[in-house]
Protein backbone atom coordinates (compact mmCIF):
# COMPACT_ATOMS: atom_id res chain seq x y z
CA UNK A 1 0.00 0.00 0.00
CA UNK A 2 1.24 3.46 -0.86
CA UNK A 3 0.49 6.79 0.80
CA UNK A 4 0.96 10.33 -0.48
CA UNK A 5 3.33 12.96 0.84
CA UNK A 6 0.32 14.90 2.10
CA UNK A 7 -0.86 11.83 4.02
CA UNK A 8 2.60 11.32 5.47
CA UNK A 9 2.53 14.90 6.79
CA UNK A 10 -0.73 14.25 8.63
CA UNK A 11 0.39 10.88 9.96
CA UNK A 12 3.55 12.36 11.46
CA UNK A 13 1.70 15.32 12.96
CA UNK A 14 -0.80 12.96 14.58
CA UNK A 15 1.88 10.69 16.00
CA UNK A 16 3.73 13.71 17.39
CA UNK A 17 0.65 14.75 19.37
CA UNK A 18 -1.02 17.25 17.04
CA UNK A 19 -4.82 17.02 17.16
CA UNK A 20 -5.84 20.36 15.64
CA UNK A 21 -4.85 22.39 12.58
CA UNK A 22 -6.08 25.92 11.92
CA UNK A 23 -6.00 26.76 8.25
CA UNK A 24 -7.31 28.20 5.03
CA UNK A 25 -7.23 26.17 1.80
CA UNK A 26 -5.72 27.19 -1.52
CA UNK A 27 -4.26 25.80 -4.72
CA UNK A 28 -0.91 24.62 -3.40
CA UNK A 29 -2.33 22.74 -0.41
CA UNK A 30 -5.29 21.03 -2.08
CA UNK A 31 -3.57 17.61 -1.75
CA UNK A 32 -3.28 18.16 2.02
CA UNK A 33 -6.92 19.19 2.27
CA UNK A 34 -7.89 16.16 0.20
CA UNK A 35 -6.23 13.93 2.81
CA UNK A 36 -7.76 15.93 5.68
CA UNK A 37 -11.24 15.25 4.31
CA UNK A 38 -11.50 11.82 5.93
CA UNK A 39 -8.39 11.77 8.14
CA UNK A 40 -9.13 10.59 11.66
CA UNK A 41 -7.36 12.05 14.67
CA UNK A 42 -6.77 15.61 13.48
CA UNK A 43 -9.55 18.16 13.27
CA UNK A 44 -9.24 21.09 10.92
CA UNK A 45 -10.60 24.50 11.93
CA UNK A 46 -11.43 26.53 8.83
CA UNK A 47 -10.63 30.14 9.75
CA UNK A 48 -11.65 33.02 7.50
CA UNK A 49 -8.18 34.46 7.00
CA UNK A 50 -4.69 33.03 7.29
CA UNK A 51 -3.81 35.61 9.94
CA UNK A 52 -6.76 34.29 11.92
CA UNK A 53 -5.35 30.78 11.53
CA UNK A 54 -1.94 31.80 12.86
CA UNK A 55 -3.37 33.67 15.86
CA UNK A 56 -5.77 30.82 16.63
CA UNK A 57 -2.89 28.34 16.58
CA UNK A 58 -0.99 30.73 18.85
CA UNK A 59 -3.88 30.95 21.32
CA UNK A 60 -4.22 27.17 21.25
CA UNK A 61 -0.52 26.81 22.09
CA UNK A 62 -0.66 29.33 24.94
CA UNK A 63 -3.72 27.66 26.46
CA UNK A 64 -2.54 24.06 26.15
CA UNK A 65 1.26 24.24 26.26
CA UNK A 66 1.32 22.12 23.09
CA UNK A 67 2.46 23.13 19.63
CA UNK A 68 -0.13 25.10 17.67
CA UNK A 69 -0.33 24.31 13.95
CA UNK A 70 -1.52 26.57 11.13
CA UNK A 71 -1.74 25.79 7.42
CA UNK A 72 -1.92 28.01 4.35
CA UNK A 73 -1.38 27.95 0.63
CA UNK A 74 1.59 29.60 -1.08
CA UNK A 75 2.13 33.25 -2.03
CA UNK A 76 -0.40 35.55 -0.36
CA UNK A 77 -1.63 32.71 1.81
CA UNK A 78 1.85 32.27 3.22
CA UNK A 79 2.53 35.99 3.63
CA UNK A 80 -0.80 36.38 5.45
CA UNK A 81 0.66 34.14 8.17
CA UNK A 82 3.65 36.42 8.73
CA UNK A 83 2.07 38.72 11.34
CA UNK A 84 0.99 35.71 13.39
CA UNK A 85 4.42 34.10 13.10
CA UNK A 86 6.06 37.33 14.27
CA UNK A 87 3.62 37.54 17.18
CA UNK A 88 4.53 34.02 18.28
CA UNK A 89 8.24 34.69 17.82
CA UNK A 90 8.20 37.80 20.01
CA UNK A 91 6.40 35.96 22.82
CA UNK A 92 8.24 32.61 22.48
CA UNK A 93 5.17 30.56 21.54
CA UNK A 94 5.52 27.05 20.00
CA UNK A 95 3.88 27.55 16.60
CA UNK A 96 4.29 25.34 13.53
CA UNK A 97 3.38 27.07 10.27
CA UNK A 98 2.98 24.84 7.21
CA UNK A 99 2.80 26.56 3.84
CA UNK A 100 2.18 25.20 0.39
CA UNK A 101 4.69 26.09 -2.31
CA UNK A 102 4.90 25.85 -6.07
CA UNK A 103 6.33 22.61 -7.43
CA UNK A 104 10.04 22.02 -6.92
CA UNK A 105 10.88 22.67 -10.59
CA UNK A 106 8.98 25.99 -10.53
CA UNK A 107 10.72 27.41 -7.45
CA UNK A 108 12.54 30.58 -8.46
CA UNK A 109 10.57 31.12 -11.68
CA UNK A 110 8.14 33.68 -10.22
CA UNK A 111 5.32 31.25 -10.83
CA UNK A 112 1.70 31.88 -9.91
CA UNK A 113 1.39 32.50 -6.16
CA UNK A 114 5.09 31.91 -5.53
CA UNK A 115 6.73 33.77 -2.67
CA UNK A 116 10.05 33.15 -0.99
CA UNK A 117 8.48 32.53 2.39
CA UNK A 118 11.72 30.97 3.64
CA UNK A 119 13.61 34.23 3.22
CA UNK A 120 10.68 36.31 4.46
CA UNK A 121 10.32 34.37 7.72
CA UNK A 122 13.98 33.73 8.49
CA UNK A 123 14.22 36.60 11.03
CA UNK A 124 10.99 35.60 12.82
CA UNK A 125 11.34 31.82 13.15
CA UNK A 126 13.63 29.59 15.16
CA UNK A 127 14.18 27.64 11.95
CA UNK A 128 12.48 27.03 8.65
CA UNK A 129 12.54 24.06 6.29
CA UNK A 130 11.95 23.55 2.59
CA UNK A 131 10.95 19.95 1.88
CA UNK A 132 12.87 18.78 -1.20
CA UNK A 133 11.86 15.12 -1.39
CA UNK A 134 9.20 12.79 -0.06
CA UNK A 135 11.84 11.10 2.11
CA UNK A 136 12.42 14.39 3.96
CA UNK A 137 8.85 14.78 5.19
CA UNK A 138 9.12 12.52 8.23
CA UNK A 139 12.39 13.84 9.68
CA UNK A 140 11.55 17.46 8.86
CA UNK A 141 8.16 17.37 10.59
CA UNK A 142 9.53 15.57 13.64
CA UNK A 143 12.44 17.99 13.94
CA UNK A 144 10.21 21.02 13.39
CA UNK A 145 7.90 20.04 16.25
CA UNK A 146 10.87 19.30 18.48
CA UNK A 147 12.39 22.72 17.74
CA UNK A 148 9.19 24.63 18.52
CA UNK A 149 9.13 23.16 22.02
CA UNK A 150 12.82 22.74 22.85
CA UNK A 151 14.71 25.39 24.81
CA UNK A 152 13.30 28.85 24.24
CA UNK A 153 10.09 28.00 22.46
CA UNK A 154 9.11 29.66 19.22
CA UNK A 155 7.74 29.31 15.69
CA UNK A 156 9.08 27.02 12.97
CA UNK A 157 7.96 27.01 9.33
CA UNK A 158 7.77 24.14 6.85
CA UNK A 159 7.47 25.08 3.16
CA UNK A 160 5.94 22.13 1.31
CA UNK A 161 6.05 22.08 -2.53
CA UNK A 162 2.84 20.85 -4.10
CA UNK A 163 4.41 18.16 -6.27
CA UNK A 164 5.93 16.41 -3.26
CA UNK A 165 2.51 16.37 -1.60
CA UNK A 166 1.23 14.09 -4.37
CA UNK A 167 4.22 11.74 -4.59
CA UNK A 168 3.72 8.33 -3.01
CA UNK A 169 5.70 6.04 -0.73
CA UNK A 170 5.23 2.50 0.48
CA UNK A 171 3.77 2.36 3.98
CA UNK A 172 6.59 0.06 5.09
CA UNK A 173 9.19 2.64 4.10
CA UNK A 174 7.27 5.36 5.92
CA UNK A 175 7.19 3.27 9.09
CA UNK A 176 10.92 2.66 8.75
CA UNK A 177 11.60 6.38 8.39
CA UNK A 178 9.38 7.25 11.34
CA UNK A 179 11.26 4.90 13.66
CA UNK A 180 14.52 6.75 13.10
CA UNK A 181 15.42 9.20 15.84
CA UNK A 182 16.12 12.82 15.03
CA UNK A 183 19.12 14.65 16.43
CA UNK A 184 18.38 16.39 19.70
CA UNK A 185 20.34 18.93 21.65
CA UNK A 186 22.26 17.42 24.56
CA UNK A 187 21.06 18.56 27.97
CA UNK A 188 23.63 20.93 29.39
CA UNK A 189 24.60 20.95 33.03
CA UNK A 190 23.84 24.11 34.96
CA UNK A 191 26.77 26.31 35.80
CA UNK A 192 27.49 26.92 39.46
CA UNK A 193 24.84 28.92 41.27
CA UNK A 194 27.13 29.80 44.17
CA UNK A 195 27.65 33.44 43.12
CA UNK A 196 23.93 34.01 42.67
CA UNK A 197 23.12 32.41 46.01
CA UNK A 198 25.72 34.59 47.73
CA UNK A 199 24.27 37.77 46.20
CA UNK A 200 20.73 36.80 47.23
CA UNK A 201 21.81 35.89 50.76
CA UNK A 202 23.52 39.26 51.21
CA UNK A 203 20.54 41.25 49.95
CA UNK A 204 18.44 43.44 52.22
CA UNK A 205 15.92 44.60 49.59
CA UNK A 206 15.42 41.76 47.09
CA UNK A 207 12.90 41.95 44.27
CA UNK A 208 11.91 39.16 41.88
CA UNK A 209 10.95 40.13 38.34
CA UNK A 210 9.10 37.27 36.63
CA UNK A 211 8.54 37.14 32.88
CA UNK A 212 6.89 34.80 30.42
CA UNK A 213 9.72 32.31 30.83
CA UNK A 214 8.29 31.42 34.26
CA UNK A 215 5.04 29.97 32.89
CA UNK A 216 6.01 26.40 33.70
CA UNK A 217 7.56 27.29 37.06
CA UNK A 218 4.59 28.42 39.16
CA UNK A 219 5.30 26.23 42.18
CA UNK A 220 9.05 26.81 42.06
CA UNK A 221 8.54 30.58 41.86
CA UNK A 222 6.19 30.52 44.84
CA UNK A 223 8.55 28.45 46.99
CA UNK A 224 11.52 30.65 46.12
CA UNK A 225 9.67 33.91 46.79
CA UNK A 226 8.30 32.65 50.09
CA UNK A 227 11.68 31.41 51.28
CA UNK A 228 13.43 34.74 50.72
CA UNK A 229 10.28 36.78 51.47
CA UNK A 230 10.74 38.75 48.30
CA UNK A 231 8.08 40.83 46.60
CA UNK A 232 7.43 39.82 42.99
CA UNK A 233 6.85 42.13 40.05
CA UNK A 234 5.72 40.75 36.71
CA UNK A 235 6.18 41.67 33.10
CA UNK A 236 3.04 41.73 30.97
CA UNK A 237 3.86 38.21 29.76
CA UNK A 238 4.37 37.03 33.34
CA UNK A 239 0.99 38.16 34.65
CA UNK A 240 -1.26 35.39 35.91
CA UNK A 241 1.53 32.88 36.46
CA UNK A 242 1.31 33.28 40.24
CA UNK A 243 -1.47 34.95 42.20
CA UNK A 244 0.14 35.60 45.58
CA UNK A 245 0.28 37.99 48.54
CA UNK A 246 3.86 38.92 47.57
CA UNK A 247 2.79 40.05 44.10
CA UNK A 248 3.09 43.72 43.18
CA UNK A 249 1.46 43.30 39.80
CA UNK A 250 2.93 44.57 36.57
CA UNK A 251 6.14 46.56 36.27
CA UNK A 252 6.85 49.16 33.62
CA UNK A 253 5.24 51.89 31.56
CA UNK A 254 1.74 51.20 32.90
CA UNK A 255 2.85 49.21 35.91
CA UNK A 256 1.85 49.59 39.53
CA UNK A 257 3.35 52.31 41.68
CA UNK A 258 4.60 49.70 44.15
CA UNK A 259 6.36 47.63 41.48
CA UNK A 260 7.98 50.65 39.86
CA UNK A 261 9.17 52.09 43.17
CA UNK A 262 10.39 48.69 44.35
CA UNK A 263 12.65 48.18 41.33
CA UNK A 264 14.05 51.66 41.90
CA UNK A 265 15.00 50.93 45.53
CA UNK A 266 15.81 47.20 45.44
CA UNK A 267 19.41 46.21 46.17
CA UNK A 268 19.11 42.90 44.29
CA UNK A 269 16.88 42.29 41.28
CA UNK A 270 16.34 38.65 40.32
CA UNK A 271 15.07 38.70 36.73
CA UNK A 272 13.62 35.37 35.64
CA UNK A 273 12.66 34.46 32.08
CA UNK A 274 12.39 38.00 30.74
CA UNK A 275 14.33 40.17 28.30
CA UNK A 276 14.48 43.73 29.69
CA UNK A 277 12.06 45.06 27.08
CA UNK A 278 11.76 48.84 26.90
CA UNK A 279 8.10 48.74 28.04
CA UNK A 280 9.37 47.14 31.26
CA UNK A 281 12.56 49.10 31.84
CA UNK A 282 11.57 52.43 30.22
CA UNK A 283 14.92 54.24 30.62
CA UNK A 284 17.33 51.31 30.58
CA UNK A 285 20.24 53.45 31.80
CA UNK A 286 18.47 54.23 35.07
CA UNK A 287 16.67 50.91 35.46
CA UNK A 288 17.24 49.29 38.87
CA UNK A 289 19.84 51.93 39.77
CA UNK A 290 20.63 50.56 43.23
CA UNK A 291 20.49 46.86 42.46
CA UNK A 292 22.81 44.07 41.58
CA UNK A 293 20.92 42.44 38.73
CA UNK A 294 20.74 38.66 38.36
CA UNK A 295 19.39 37.38 35.05
CA UNK A 296 18.22 33.78 34.58
CA UNK A 297 17.14 32.83 31.07
CA UNK A 298 17.15 29.76 28.86
CA UNK A 299 18.38 31.69 25.82
CA UNK A 300 22.06 32.64 25.58
CA UNK A 301 21.13 35.39 23.12
CA UNK A 302 19.25 37.34 25.80
CA UNK A 303 22.14 37.43 28.25
CA UNK A 304 23.73 40.89 28.45
CA UNK A 305 21.82 41.93 25.30
CA UNK A 306 20.10 44.88 26.94
CA UNK A 307 21.37 44.88 30.52
CA UNK A 308 24.73 43.80 31.92
CA UNK A 309 24.02 41.28 34.67
CA UNK A 310 25.28 38.47 36.78
CA UNK A 311 23.68 35.67 34.82
CA UNK A 312 22.87 32.02 34.62
CA UNK A 313 21.74 30.31 31.43
CA UNK A 314 19.23 27.58 32.08
CA UNK A 315 15.61 26.61 32.45
CA UNK A 316 14.00 28.81 35.10
CA UNK A 317 12.25 25.84 36.70
CA UNK A 318 15.51 23.94 37.17
CA UNK A 319 17.41 27.00 38.36
CA UNK A 320 14.77 27.90 40.94
CA UNK A 321 14.70 24.37 42.30
CA UNK A 322 18.44 24.54 42.85
CA UNK A 323 18.80 28.01 44.32
CA UNK A 324 15.71 27.67 46.55
CA UNK A 325 17.38 24.75 48.27
CA UNK A 326 20.59 26.74 48.81
CA UNK A 327 19.48 30.26 49.76
CA UNK A 328 18.95 31.31 53.34
CA UNK A 329 15.41 31.82 54.58
CA UNK A 330 14.60 35.49 55.09
CA UNK A 331 12.08 36.82 57.58
CA UNK A 332 9.53 39.58 57.02
CA UNK A 333 11.55 42.80 57.16
CA UNK A 334 11.32 46.57 56.97
CA UNK A 335 11.67 46.15 53.19
CA UNK A 336 8.53 44.02 53.03
CA UNK A 337 6.73 46.54 55.21
CA UNK A 338 7.81 49.43 53.00
CA UNK A 339 6.69 47.68 49.83
CA UNK A 340 3.38 46.69 51.43
CA UNK A 341 2.77 50.33 52.35
CA UNK A 342 3.41 51.39 48.75
CA UNK A 343 1.01 48.71 47.60
CA UNK A 344 -1.76 49.69 50.04
CA UNK A 345 -1.40 53.42 49.48
CA UNK A 346 -1.17 53.30 45.67
CA UNK A 347 -3.66 50.80 44.24
CA UNK A 348 -4.86 51.05 40.67
CA UNK A 349 -7.80 53.46 40.82
CA UNK A 350 -10.33 55.26 38.67
CA UNK A 351 -13.33 57.51 39.24
CA UNK A 352 -16.70 55.87 38.71
CA UNK A 353 -19.48 57.69 36.90
CA UNK A 354 -23.17 56.91 37.43
CA UNK A 355 -24.00 57.82 33.83
CA UNK A 356 -21.05 56.48 31.83
CA UNK A 357 -19.40 53.08 32.07
CA UNK A 358 -15.69 53.30 32.80
CA UNK A 359 -13.56 50.71 30.99
CA UNK A 360 -11.81 49.75 34.21
CA UNK A 361 -15.22 48.99 35.72
CA UNK A 362 -15.93 46.49 32.95
CA UNK A 363 -12.65 44.68 33.63
CA UNK A 364 -13.32 44.59 37.38
CA UNK A 365 -16.83 43.21 36.95
CA UNK A 366 -15.72 40.47 34.56
CA UNK A 367 -12.83 39.64 36.89
CA UNK A 368 -15.16 39.32 39.88
CA UNK A 369 -17.39 36.94 37.95
CA UNK A 370 -14.80 34.89 36.03
CA UNK A 371 -11.75 34.48 38.24
CA UNK A 372 -10.58 31.18 36.78
CA UNK A 373 -11.12 32.06 33.13
CA UNK A 374 -8.49 32.10 30.41
CA UNK A 375 -8.30 35.81 29.66
CA UNK A 376 -7.35 36.85 26.14
CA UNK A 377 -6.85 40.46 25.10
CA UNK A 378 -6.21 42.39 21.97
CA UNK A 379 -3.78 45.32 22.04
CA UNK A 380 -4.39 48.85 23.28
CA UNK A 381 -5.72 50.58 26.36
CA UNK A 382 -8.02 47.68 27.22
CA UNK A 383 -4.95 45.41 27.32
CA UNK A 384 -3.33 47.60 29.98
CA UNK A 385 -6.54 47.94 31.97
CA UNK A 386 -6.87 44.17 31.93
CA UNK A 387 -3.29 43.87 33.18
CA UNK A 388 -4.08 46.31 35.97
CA UNK A 389 -7.61 45.41 37.06
CA UNK A 390 -8.15 41.72 36.25
CA UNK A 391 -7.34 39.43 39.18
CA UNK A 392 -5.65 36.82 36.99
CA UNK A 393 -5.39 33.17 38.02
CA UNK A 394 -4.09 31.92 34.67
CA UNK A 395 -1.35 33.37 32.45
CA UNK A 396 -2.65 36.32 30.47
CA UNK A 397 -3.01 35.44 26.78
CA UNK A 398 -1.96 38.60 24.97
CA UNK A 399 0.41 39.84 22.30
CA UNK A 400 3.17 41.34 24.42
CA UNK A 401 6.29 41.72 22.32
CA UNK A 402 4.58 42.15 18.96
CA UNK A 403 1.71 44.31 20.18
CA UNK A 404 -0.43 42.85 17.42
CA UNK A 405 -3.87 44.38 17.01
CA UNK A 406 -6.34 41.78 15.79
CA UNK A 407 -4.82 39.05 17.97
CA UNK A 408 -7.59 38.82 20.56
CA UNK A 409 -10.57 37.25 18.79
CA UNK A 410 -8.78 34.46 16.87
CA UNK A 411 -6.48 33.72 19.83
CA UNK A 412 -9.54 33.26 22.04
CA UNK A 413 -10.98 30.83 19.49
CA UNK A 414 -7.79 28.78 19.62
CA UNK A 415 -7.64 28.91 23.41
CA UNK A 416 -11.22 27.65 23.79
CA UNK A 417 -10.78 24.90 21.20
CA UNK A 418 -7.64 23.78 23.04
CA UNK A 419 -9.23 24.05 26.50
CA UNK A 420 -12.97 23.40 26.16
CA UNK A 421 -13.09 22.82 29.92
CA UNK A 422 -12.20 26.45 30.63
CA UNK A 423 -14.20 29.65 30.37
CA UNK A 424 -12.51 31.89 27.81
CA UNK A 425 -13.14 35.62 27.61
CA UNK A 426 -11.78 37.88 24.86
CA UNK A 427 -11.40 41.50 25.93
CA UNK A 428 -10.89 43.58 22.78
CA UNK A 429 -11.06 47.15 21.57
CA UNK A 430 -13.30 48.57 18.88
CA UNK A 431 -10.19 49.03 16.74
CA UNK A 432 -8.60 45.61 17.13
CA UNK A 433 -11.82 43.63 16.69
CA UNK A 434 -12.22 45.07 13.19
CA UNK A 435 -8.83 43.75 12.09
CA UNK A 436 -9.94 40.12 12.40
CA UNK A 437 -13.72 40.39 12.80
CA UNK A 438 -14.23 37.89 9.97
CA UNK A 439 -13.33 35.21 12.53
CA UNK A 440 -16.79 35.69 14.03
CA UNK A 441 -17.80 33.31 11.24
CA UNK A 442 -15.38 30.73 12.66
CA UNK A 443 -16.95 31.25 16.09
CA UNK A 444 -20.40 30.62 14.62
CA UNK A 445 -19.47 27.68 12.39
CA UNK A 446 -17.78 25.71 15.17
CA UNK A 447 -20.06 27.03 17.94
CA UNK A 448 -17.07 28.18 20.00
CA UNK A 449 -18.66 29.49 23.24
CA UNK A 450 -16.25 32.32 23.93
CA UNK A 451 -17.39 35.60 25.42
CA UNK A 452 -16.27 38.65 23.43
CA UNK A 453 -16.24 41.96 25.30
CA UNK A 454 -15.67 45.01 23.11
CA UNK A 455 -14.41 47.99 25.09
CA UNK A 456 -15.93 50.50 22.69
CA UNK A 457 -14.64 54.05 23.18
CA UNK A 458 -14.91 55.12 19.52
CA UNK A 459 -11.19 55.88 19.36
CA UNK A 460 -7.89 54.20 18.79
CA UNK A 461 -7.51 54.83 22.49
CA UNK A 462 -3.81 54.30 23.16
CA UNK A 463 -2.71 56.45 20.23
CA UNK A 464 -5.27 59.10 21.24
CA UNK A 465 -3.87 59.08 24.79
CA UNK A 466 -0.36 59.76 23.53
CA UNK A 467 -1.67 62.51 21.26
CA UNK A 468 -3.47 64.07 24.21
CA UNK A 469 -0.53 63.95 26.60
CA UNK A 470 2.42 64.59 24.30
CA UNK A 471 1.08 66.09 21.05
CA UNK A 472 -1.21 68.91 22.25
CA UNK A 473 -4.40 66.92 21.70
CA UNK A 474 -3.88 66.82 17.94
CA UNK A 475 -6.11 63.77 17.41
CA UNK A 476 -4.82 62.64 14.04
CA UNK A 477 -6.59 59.64 12.46
CA UNK A 478 -7.83 58.10 15.70
CA UNK A 479 -11.53 59.02 15.63
CA UNK A 480 -13.70 55.91 15.15
CA UNK A 481 -17.19 57.31 15.67
CA UNK A 482 -18.05 55.83 12.27
CA UNK A 483 -17.71 52.32 13.73
CA UNK A 484 -20.22 49.73 12.54
CA UNK A 485 -23.04 48.69 14.82
CA UNK A 486 -21.24 45.82 16.55
CA UNK A 487 -24.50 44.26 17.74
CA UNK A 488 -25.80 44.06 14.18
CA UNK A 489 -22.40 42.81 13.03
CA UNK A 490 -22.40 40.00 15.57
CA UNK A 491 -25.98 39.11 14.74
CA UNK A 492 -25.12 39.02 11.03
CA UNK A 493 -22.67 36.26 11.89
CA UNK A 494 -25.31 34.42 13.91
CA UNK A 495 -23.87 35.34 17.31
CA UNK A 496 -25.92 36.57 20.25
CA UNK A 497 -24.92 40.21 20.67
CA UNK A 498 -25.81 42.71 23.38
CA UNK A 499 -25.14 46.42 23.80
CA UNK A 500 -24.38 47.75 27.29
CA UNK A 501 -24.51 51.52 27.77
CA UNK A 502 -25.42 52.22 31.40
CA UNK A 503 -23.39 51.38 34.53
CA UNK A 504 -26.56 50.17 36.30
CA UNK A 505 -27.06 47.46 33.66
CA UNK A 506 -23.49 46.21 33.42
CA UNK A 507 -23.29 43.58 36.15
CA UNK A 508 -26.76 42.18 35.50
CA UNK A 509 -26.13 41.69 31.78
CA UNK A 510 -22.75 40.10 32.45
CA UNK A 511 -24.17 37.74 35.09
CA UNK A 512 -26.95 36.64 32.74
CA UNK A 513 -24.70 35.95 29.75
CA UNK A 514 -21.11 35.14 30.73
CA UNK A 515 -21.74 31.51 31.66
CA UNK A 516 -23.95 30.33 28.83
CA UNK A 517 -22.87 27.55 26.49
CA UNK A 518 -23.05 29.78 23.42
CA UNK A 519 -20.83 32.56 22.07
CA UNK A 520 -21.88 36.05 23.15
CA UNK A 521 -20.62 39.43 21.96
CA UNK A 522 -20.93 42.41 24.31
CA UNK A 523 -20.65 45.89 22.81
CA UNK A 524 -19.85 47.94 25.90
CA UNK A 525 -19.98 51.69 25.31
CA UNK A 526 -17.44 53.25 27.65
CA UNK A 527 -16.08 56.70 28.47
CA UNK A 528 -14.44 57.89 25.28
CA UNK A 529 -11.38 59.74 26.56
CA UNK A 530 -10.37 57.73 29.61
CA UNK A 531 -6.60 57.32 29.98
CA UNK A 532 -4.43 54.52 31.34
CA UNK A 533 -2.56 55.55 34.49
CA UNK A 534 0.00 55.26 35.96
CA UNK A 535 2.09 56.04 32.90
CA UNK A 536 5.83 56.45 32.54
CA UNK A 537 6.62 58.61 29.50
CA UNK A 538 8.83 57.01 26.85
CA UNK A 539 12.44 56.76 28.11
CA UNK A 540 11.40 58.17 31.48
CA UNK A 541 12.54 56.79 34.81
CA UNK A 542 10.24 54.28 36.49
CA UNK A 543 9.78 56.51 39.53
CA UNK A 544 8.65 59.42 37.32
CA UNK A 545 5.07 58.29 36.84
CA UNK A 546 2.15 60.33 35.58
CA UNK A 547 -0.58 59.33 38.01
CA UNK A 548 -3.57 61.20 36.58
Amino acid sequence: MKITGARILLEVLKREGVDTIFGYPGGKVIPIYNELFDFEGIRHIFTRHEQGASHSADGYARATGKVGVCLSTSGPGATNLVTGIMTAFMDSIPLLAITGQVGTKEIGTDGFQESDIMEITMPITKHNFLIRSIEEIVPVVKEAIYLTLEGRQGPVLIDFPSDIQTLTMEVEKFEELYKKDIKKFPKEELDSVDEIVEIINSSKRPLILAGGGCKKSKDELRKFAEKINSPIAFTLMGLGILNHRLSLGMLGMHGSVSANLAVTEADVLIALGMRFDDRVTCNLETFAPNAKVIHVDIDYAEINKNKQCTHLVGDVKEVLEKITFLVNKKEFSYWNEKVENWKEQNPFTYEKDSEVIKPQEVIEEVSNLMKDAIVVTDVGQHQMWTAQFYDLHNPLCTSGGGGTMGFGLPAAIGAKIGRPDKNVVAIVGDGGIQMTSQELMTVFQYKVPIKIIIINNSYLGMVRQWQELFYDKRYSSVDMHCNPDFVLLGQAYGIKSIRVEKPKDLRRILEENLFTDEPVLFDVKVAEEENVFPMVPAKGNLDEMILK
